[in-house]
Formats: C-alpha cells, sequence, structure tokens
C-alpha cells in the first residue's frame, strides 16, 4: 500500500496535523543548531521557583507580597499583644495601662512608675520572662525554617532529630561538671559545640546518593536522641542535689529561671543567627529546585549547607541554654506559615522567627497560667500540643511519597 506524501514530506506531515512547515522544522531540529545546543542550559532558569509552586500556582506575585505583609502585620499585633498579657497576668496582677505606664516611663516618654512590689515584679520577674520567651520562640522557629530548607525534608526540627538534645548534653555537662572558662558564657559555649557536633553527624548519616531520606533522618534523630539521654542520665548520676535540679530544668524546659543576664548572655547568639538567616532565603529557594538545579544556578551547595548548620547550630544553642529542650516549635510553626503563604522562603525564614516567637510567648503564659500556683513545665507543654501534629504529617508525608517501603 503507498506511503501518503506526509510520511515522506516533513511539511506535509506538519499540513496534514494542523502545523505549519515552520512548526515541523523546529521540531525536528538537528542537535547541532546552536539555538538547541543551549536548550538544555536554560530550561533551569525558567524553572518556576519555590513561591510559585503548589499553593500558590497561577496567583500573582503580588498577591503573595499582599498576603505576606498581612501575615507580618497580624503576628506582630499579635506579639505586642501576648506580651502585655504575659506581662501582667500572675500571681500579682498588674493591669494592661499600668504595665504600659511604666513602660513609658522607664523609656522616658511621660506615664508613670508603679508601686514598689510591682515594679519589681514587672521588670525583674515578668519582663526578662518575656524577653526571654521571645528570642528563644525566634531562634526554635527560623532554625526549624532553616534546617527544613537544608535538609529538603517537612520533618526536620532541632527537637525531633536530636539537636536540641545534643545541645543539651553539652549545657549539662558544663553544668554537671562545674565548668566556668567563660563565665556566665560557658554553658552557651558548650550547648553551641555540642549542637555544632550533632547537627553535623545527623547531616552526615541522614545522606544517601546525594539526598535525605525521610526514614533514615527520623531514626538518626531517635538514635541521637536516645544517646543524649544516655549521657544526660549519666552526668544525673553523678551529680549532687543541687545539679540534679538544674538538670532537671533543661531536660523538661522552662522560662521559670529568667533574669536579664541571662537575657544578655544569650541575646549575640540569638540576634547574630536571626539577622544573619533571612541573607540565605533565595539560596534556600534555588535548592528546594535540587542540587543539580541549585548548582546550575551557581549555588555551592556544600558550602551553603556547612554555613547553614552553623546558624542553626548557634540558634539552637541560644535556645537551649536558657530554655532547655522545648521541641516542635521549629516543626509546627514553618508547616502553618507553608499552608498559609506558600514555601517562598523569603518570607518563611523571618516569618518563622516572628510566628515562634508569638507561639513560644503564648506558650509559656499558658505554662503559668493553667495549673496555678504550679507550673508547667514548658518543653512537657508544647510536646503535648506538637505531638499530634508530628503525627498528622508524618502521615501525610508517607502518603505523599507513597510509602517508604
Amino acid at each position: 500500500m503507498p506511503l501518503s506524501p506526509a510520511a515522506h514530506d516533513p511539511a506535509g506531515a506538519g499540513r496534514a496535523s494542523g502545523h505549519s512547515p515552520q512548526d515541523a522544522e523546529r521540531t525536528t531540529a538537528a542537535p547541532s543548531d546552536p539555538a538547541h545546543r543551549s536548550a538544555p542550559e536554560e530550561t533551569p532558569r525558567r524553572t518556576p521557583g519555590p513561591t510559585e509552586a503548589e499553593p500558590a500556582a497561577g496567583e500573582p506575585a503580588a498577591g503573595r507580597r499582599g498576603r505576606a505583609a498581612l501575615l507580618t502585620a497580624a503576628l506582630t499585633a499579635a506579639l505586642l499583644l501576648l506580651a502585655l498579657l504575659s506581662a501582667g497576668i500572675g500571681a500579682y496582677h498588674i493591669p494592661t495601662a499600668d504595665v504600659l505606664a511604666s513602660v513609658q516611663h522607664h523609656l522616658g516618654l511621660g506615664g508613670a512608675p508603679l508601686d514598689r512590689v510591682g515594679e519589681s515584679v514587672l521588670w525583674n520577674v515578668r519582663l526578662p520572662r518575656v524577653v526571654l520567651a521571645l528570642l528563644v520562640g525566634a531562634s526554635l522557629g527560623c532554625a526549624g525554617a532553616l534546617m527544613q530548607g537544608v535538609f529538603g525534608n517537612p520533618l526536620a526540627e532541632p527537637g525531633v532529630i536530636g539537636i536540641s538534645a545534643g545541645a543539651a548534653v553539652g549545657a549539662v555537662a558544663a553544668i554537671g561538671l562545674g565548668l566556668s572558662f567563660f563565665g556566665n558564657w560557658t554553658i552557651t559555649v558548650c550547648a553551641f559545640a555540642a549542637g555544632l557536633i550533632t547537627v553535623s553527624a545527623v547531616y552526615l548519616l541522614s545522606r544517601n546518593g546525594g539526598r535525605t531520606e525521610v526514614v533514615t533522618l527520623i531514626l538518626t534523630g531517635i538514635a541521637v536522641n536516645a544517646f543524649a539521654g544516655a549521657l544526660i542520665g549519666l552526668f544525673v548520676f553523678f551529680a549532687d542535689s543541687g545539679q540534679v535540679n538544674q538538670i532537671t530544668f533543661w531536660q523538661l524546659g522552662s522560662l521559670a529561671q529568667a533574669t536579664w543576664p541571662k537575657v544578655l548572655a544569650v541575646l549575640p547568639c540569638a540576634l547574630a543567627g536571626l539577622l544573619v538567616a533571612p541573607f540565605y532565603a533565595r539560596r534556600l529557594d534555588l535548592l528546594s529546585l535540587g542540587e543539580g538545579p541549585a548548582r546550575h544556578l551557581g549555588i555551592d551547595v556544600e558550602r551553603l549547607r556547612r554555613a547553614l548548620i552553623l546558624v542553626v547550630a548557634l540558634l539552637t544553642a541560644a535556645a537551649v541554654a536558657v530554655a532547655g529542650v522545648i521541641t516542635f516549635i521549629g516543626l509546627l510553626v514553618p508547616h502553618l506559615l507553608r499552608m498559609a503563604n506558600g514555601p517562598g522562603h523569603r518570607f518563611l525564614v523571618p516569618g518563622s522567627a516572628l510566628a515562634g516567637a508569638v507561639v513560644l510567648v503564648a506558650g509559656d503564659l499558658a505554662a503559668r497560667t493553667l495549673a496555678q500556683p504550679a507550673e508547667l513545665p514548658l518543653g512537657v507543654l508544647t510536646a503535648l500540643i506538637g505531638s499530634p501534629f508530628f503525627f498528622w504529617l508524618l502521615r501525610r508525608t508517607r502518603r505523599k511519597q507513597g510509602g517508604w517501603a
């Protein structure tokens, strides 16, 4: 049976299928064509970034920016309101108007001081605790967002994969061994060193074939937490009664011992990490495309990971050194923000810091007031709330990946 002209003629094939001869030429162009030699190099540059994918597909960039600004304003207002409430609520009640008047007086903006007892409670007990909760929450929220970007894994979080427990080992060692070579900075330095060692070990052990596997990451976290728990138990065994009380504080997580010297001791570490982290947002967006495309676009992937691991260790050490082990803040906060505004890191990193501060100030207020006159350990409270969320996220991730067998 004779073949039709379209079988011989590309132009005829184009006419038969409704395309022009120029379309057929473009379709059948030889690889030696210079235009087509550059096509593979150009493709990654046209790949939509994380801020354009998934929840925000088809949404104008201006709409995403507007929603990010609205979320930032709402979180800032919530943080200010919670800080005022937390400063006034407690065994010694201080009305919000009096809190504002005292703050204005100390800032030289008018207002009036409280009575002697009120001033002492507000400025020596409540406000250091509020500021410390803000710094710790911001550090943990930001560290969680960075870790999920570095590992490319939604289950990465300083507490879940053992970074907080590792940093706690350093703090507990400083307490148990009576170390004081850096003065007020000793516990922070030891926590940072132990946290850095832990996060480096987790990074190396969870990598396989150039990527981080979910199961390997979770199992590594289980092993790290178990080993850290054993080391902490060993220090408890050899510690005296005073040191045991301090170590128990680190294990449960609390802001009950907040003071201005502790705030000043942790402030440089927390601020350094929080100020540096947003500068890596764009590179984290490119890394989320995959290591190959990120390298093609000029990103030194290993150098980026090493730098961010240092930032995560710094933020986690700052939090653990003054508050003990507080888990799930870094897991819960970034996911809630992704649901609200998509996965773009330019909002996610600073937004997670702001939202983490909101969550921990609210959590500390709840820990102080839910069981008055007793006080719930803050780390226990966040674990009770965060664990169900982690179970849901684990099942959701497993369904999306079609199982891990």
